[in-house]
């Protein structure tokens, strides 16, 4: 039974039928009216205006004609035939093109008649015609003139097959607006609608598809832009508020011994003043009795492991344990290293979980984590195996966690009865829109401060004719002592030209770079994981200068010694991928470099992207540049659409209505947390109606 007229399968309306519907489904995922309804035109063509033959004097526009069909003829034969007509106005006359559809449009135009026409002028052999234009009676005019602003829909060669040409769809849109308008039901309440000014939602979803003018568009397409955010801040809010309230965690009560001791004994370099407000921020969601869920945002090299691990020190002091995952063995390592350094002296157990460790090992571990002795345990995906147990888990950080699926970071959080407090760290950055969106129900703290004596990495842009230079510049970076990076875009590594890449760039190196005087290592994806390791150990111990690499030394690898990174084809990166690749030098005190090699074919958005390098440092500004270049689809590798229902609504074009939509579910929340007044009941049907997954987001 179809509990509201919107729910109805869409084969009941009339002009579309079963075989129709079908392929509505296959082609566009229509299923029912409300489908139908949410297909939205992809642009809208002024058709109040009439143009004549002798104003043509441009194929860049949409023109409108009429005129009288004043001779026909069909040229060539099969495959290869084409219908031309004469098509002729008191000013003069051009020619209409056919190429499909032949039989079908002899049938229905006639020499002699007056009609409309509506297309895009080509100019050929040195005059004017219009290929494949609408082409409706004249007589048909007065309908046009209601509907100056004509939608048209994107459609496929399958559905234009069965009958689904942009000026059907037109037909059916109108078919079902007619049927369902006036039971659109209103879904926000009316203090939103009035504080906002919105249109209503039926008048919305008509206007969207048959404009009473540009103005009713701009204010429907507000409006239907506004559901799409409000709603996915509403619902992230709604899960933000209902966790603080429900889910209760371990109270951190005491800063003690663990934390005083290693601020007053180990810590490595003054805290920045980023570092201090965030841990004041942590210590005081730890200190609540509710669970913190916090994000960390932080460049490469801005100090977010040890605000890391002095949380976890909070979670010691407090009788309690943490963990750390990361994403990669080799990140894990990274971890692992720097974490034992930092605790050189300080009686605290840390150990290594990764899918390398020994059986042997891991026993000893295992009884270890579940008795209390070991205190932090840092890993990979190893540390949600079902053996791995916990005495008292308190702490929870997780490192990239847009690289970990929602249900793997969940039996993370299930291995303490009372839920452990979780940080999630990323090196990032997120533009603040996305973040909203993505981590709308997490509170978010931000490092946007290098640690003293950190210098920004100068990057410099080079064409492919001044390699030379480059490698005079790179000698002479190792004759000073320092190590360089050379990376190269394998993209996908089972792709063997690609590798070929890499290889043809070490033999290069190599006859610039020979031995005796000089040693490589190289590194790729190709590689086992033991020979991987040994390329890497090479490098870090100093015993090669140069390590010509892939992306997959992107994260984990900490040698602040090495000073120049070398990019090749650095036009084929995403601007985030670079600028994580830079993160890699810069990690030590002396100045450090970043080469971006291109060929001279640079796309308009490559010559962007290499620009914004050049220009900064900040990872946020460089995110923002990302944002508005490949939009929201790729930054978290998922698309746009997929990721948070948006059809209509720009995550780069309308971050001030994000705003306004945000503002307005805290408002709504503020007041009525539970969403139970009467005023808010078609919110909640809404939601309760939607079918967004929501655990896609965070």
């Amino acid at each position: 039974m179809v509990k509201h007229i919107l729910d109805t399968p869409i084969e009941y309306l009339k002009g579309v039928g079963p075989a129709r519907a079908e392929m509505l489904r296959k082609e566009a995922d229509i299923r029912t009216f409300g489908d139908l309804l949410h297909y939205y035109p992809f642009r809208y063509v002024d058709r109040s205006k009439f143009y004549t033959v002798s104003e043509i004097n441009s194929d860049s526009a949409w023109l409108q004609l009429k005129g009288k069909i004043t001779g026909m003829q069909t040229i060539g034969t099969g495959r290869t035939a084409r219908l031309v007509m004469t098509f002729r106005d008191h000013t003069g006359e051009t020619e209409l093109v056919f190429f499909q559809g032949l039989k079908w449009i002899k049938e229905k135009v006639f020499v002699g008649k007056e009609y409309i026409i509506f297309g895009k002028p080509n100019y050929f052999m040195g005059r004017y015609n219009f290929t494949h234009p609408d082409i409706e009676p004249a007589d048909e005019e007065a309908q046009l003139q209601n509907e100056p602003l004509q939608p048209y829909y994107s459609t496929s060669e399958k559905l234009k097959s069965r009958g689904f040409t942009p000026k059907n769809f037109v037909r059916i849109m109108r078919t079902l607006i007619s049927q369902v308008q006036r039971d659109i039901p209103e879904i926000l309440s009316p203090r939103v609608l009035k504080e906002a000014q919105l249109m209503l939602r039926a008048n919305a979803l008509t206007n969207i598809h048959f404009p009473a003018d540009i103005h009713s568009l701009g204010k429907a397409r507000e409006r239907i832009k506004f559901d799409e955010l409000f709603f996915i801040q509403l619902q992230l809010l709604r899960l933000k508020y209902l966790r603080m309230e429900k889910v209760k965690s371990r109270k951190f009560s005491k800063i003690g011994d663990y934390f005083n001791s290693f601020y007053h004994n180990n810590l490595p370099f003054e805290l920045t003043n980023a570092q201090k407000k965030v841990i004041r921020e942590i210590r005081a969601d730890v200190g609540s009795g509710k669970q913190m869920n916090r994000l960390l945002q932080g460049d490469v090299g801005s100090g977010k492991t040890l605000v890391a691990l002095m949380s976890m020190l909070m979670a010691l002091d407090n009788d309690s344990q943490a963990c750390l995952m990361a994403p990669t063995e080799i990140l894990a390592q990274q971890h692992y290293k720097t974490i034992s350094r930092m605790l050189h002296g300080m009686p605290v157990e840390v150990a290594l979980l990764t899918g390398s460790t020994k059986k042997s090992e891991r026993n000893e571990l295992h009884a270890r984590l579940q008795d209390g002795r070991l205190q932090i345990l840092i890993g990979t995906h190893a540390l949600i195996e079902d053996q791995v147990q916990f005495h008292n888990l308190g702490l929870v950080v997780i490192d990239e966690q847009h690289r970990f699926g929602v249900a793997q970071r969940a039996r993370l959080w299930e291995k303490s009865e009372i839920p452990p407090h979780i940080l999630v760290m990323t090196a990032t950055p997120i533009p603040r829109t996305l973040a909203m969106t993505l981590y709308g129900d997490l509170e978010v703290s931000v490092i946007d401060e290098l640690p003293p004596g950190r210098k920004p990495v100068k990057t410099y842009h080079y064409y492919e004719k001044e390699r030379l230079r480059v490698f005079w510049f790179l000698k002479e970076q190792i004759a000073r002592g320092r190590q360089v990076y050379v990376v190269f875009p394998i993209i996908n590594e089972s792709d063997k030209l690609e590798l070929q890449d890499l290889m043809d760039g070490f033999d290069t190196i190599s006859r610039y770079f020979p031995l005796p005087d000089y040693h490589i290592s190289i590194v790729h994806g190709q590689l086992k994981p033991a020979e991987k390791e040994s390329e890497m150990k090479r490098f870090l111990e100093k015993k090669t200068q140069i390590m010509v690499a892939t992306t997959v030394i992107e994260v984990g690898v900490d040698v602040p010694n090495a000073t120049v990174m070398v990019i090749e084809n650095a036009e084929r990166f995403g601007l985030s991928q670079l600028h994580q690749l830079r993160g890699r030098v810069g990690r030590g005190a002396d100045q450090s470099h970043c080469i971006l090699m291109s060929s001279y074919k640079l796309t308009t958005d490559g010559k962007k992207r290499l620009e914004t390098m050049v220009r900064t440092t900040d990872g946020f500004e460089i995110a923002e540049v990302d944002l508005h270049l490949r939009g929201p689809g790729d930054l978290q590798g998922t698309q746009q659409s997929g990721l948070v229902g948006l059809k209509l609504a720009s995550l780069v074009k309308d971050e001030k209505l994000l705003k306004v939509a945000r503002e307005m579910a805290y408002r709504v929340l503020d007041e009525d947390p539970q969403l139970e007044n009467p005023e808010n009941q078609p919110m909640v049907r809404y939601l309760q109606s939607s079918e967004f997954d929501w655990g896609k987001i965070s």
